[in-house]
C-alpha cells in the first residue's frame, strides 16, 4: 500500500507546463473513464464546452442566431455562465457595454476568470506583433462598444485592448434563485440562460423556476431581451438522480418545458417571443434545443 501510495502521489506533483498556472480544478484532469462518470449536481460540468462545442468549430453556434443590437454597447447578464467562454465570446462579437456571468460554482468561476486572463494576454500579444488594425480580426469593436476620454488614446492601443476587454466582463458567484443579488439599482438590456433550467428545475421545482424567470423578469430593462434555451423533458429523466432532492422534484414537476412559453407571457409578463432555432446550425448531437427570445 505504501508504494501505491508513493506512486499516486508522484502522479499527482506533475503539471501542465504552461507559463500560467491553471486553476486547480483545472490542474486536475481527470481519467477518460472518471470524466464520463462526472456527476454535476447543478449541471456544473467541468469540460462542459468540450462537450458541446466541437473542435471544428470556429465558435459556439448559438452565437449565431443572436444579433447585435441586443448586446452591442448594453448591460448584459449571462446567468449560469459555466467556464464563461459564451460569456466572453459575446462580448467580443457584439460590442457590449457591460456582461457579467454568474455561476452557482466557484471552481467554474475560478476557471472563467482564468479563460478571461489567457484570452486577454493571448489577443494584447496579437496586437503587438501585427499592424495596429488587428484588433478587427479578433472580432471586437471597442470604439464603438466603449466610452473613452480623450486621454485612454485609440482602439489599436494593445493597453487599451486589455484594459476595456478586463472592465467589460466579469464574473460572480452566486446562486441566482436563492441569494444572489446584483449592485444596487442594476438592470440589464440582455438576460441569458442557456441550457441552465433544467438544473434551476431540478433543484428547487416549480417554485424555482417561477422564481427565475420572475427574477428576470424584474431585472430587465424596458424593452430588454431574455434569451431561454430549456432543456426537452426527456433530459430531466436523464438526470434525474444526480441526487435526492432533484429525484424527489422530478416526480413534483408541473410545469414541463414546452409550457415555459406560456408561463413567460400569460404569467410573468413578458410581451412576445421570437423562435430564432431555425437560424441554428451545426450544433452537436444532442444538442439541438429550442433558443427563443422574450421581449420585455
Amino acid at each position: 500500500m505504501a508504494a501505491e501510495n508513493k506512486k499516486n502521489k508522484g502522479k499527482r506533483k506533475k503539471n501542465d507546463d504552461d507559463n500560467e498556472i491553471e486553476p486547480a480544478a483545472a490542474q486536475q484532469q481527470p481519467s477518460k473513464k472518471r470524466n464520463r462518470k462526472e456527476i454535476a449536481i447543478f449541471g456544473n460540468y467541468r469540460h462542459y464546452y468540450g462537450y458541446r462545442v466541437g473542435q471544428d468549430m470556429d465558435e459556439d453556434p448559438r452565437l449565431k442566431v443572436m444579433k447585435k443590437e441586443w448586446f452591442e454597447g448594453k448591460d448584459c447578464l449571462d446567468i449560469g455562465c459555466n467556464s464563461g467562454l459564451v460569456t466572453i465570446s459575446i462580448a467580443k462579437k457584439f460590442g457590449c457595454q457591460s456582461i457579467l456571468g454568474v455561476d452557482i460554482d466557484g471552481a467554474r468561476i475560478e476557471d472563467a476568470n482564468w479563460t478571461l486572463r489567457k484570452i486577454v494576454r493571448t489577443n494584447t500579444h496579437k496586437m503587438t506583433s501585427k499592424s495596429p488594425g488587428a484588433d478587427a480580426k479578433l472580432g471586437i469593436d471597442f470604439e464603438k462598444s466603449t466610452t473613452k476620454s480623450p486621454d485612454e488614446g485609440t482602439s489599436g492601443s494593445p493597453l487599451l485592448l486589455e484594459k476595456d476587454l478586463l472592465k467589460i466582463v466579469s464574473f460572480e458567484k452566486g446562486n441566482f434563485v436563492q441569494n444572489w443579488h446584483p449592485p444596487a439599482n442594476k438592470y440589464y438590456h440582455a438576460i441569458l440562460c442557456l441550457s441552465v433550467s433544467k438544473w434551476i428545475h431540478l433543484n428547487w421545482g416549480d417554485d424555482g423556476l417561477i422564481t427565475l424567470f420572475s427574477r428576470v423578469w424584474s431585472l430587465l430593462q424596458p424593452g430588454g431581451v431574455f434569451i431561454l434555451e430549456p432543456q426537452p423533458w426527456s433530459s430531466y429523466s436523464k438526470n434525474r438522480l444526480v441526487s435526492e432532492t432533484a429525484n424527489a422534484n422530478y416526480k413534483n414537476i408541473r410545469i414541463p418545458p414546452e409550457d415555459f412559453q406560456d408561463v413567460l407571457l400569460d404569467k410573468i409578463g413578458f410581451r412576445r417571443v421570437e423562435d430564432i432555432t431555425s437560424n441554428l446550425s451545426g450544433s452537436k448531437s444532442g444538442f439541438n434545443r429550442p433558443i427563443l427570445a422574450f421581449w420585455k
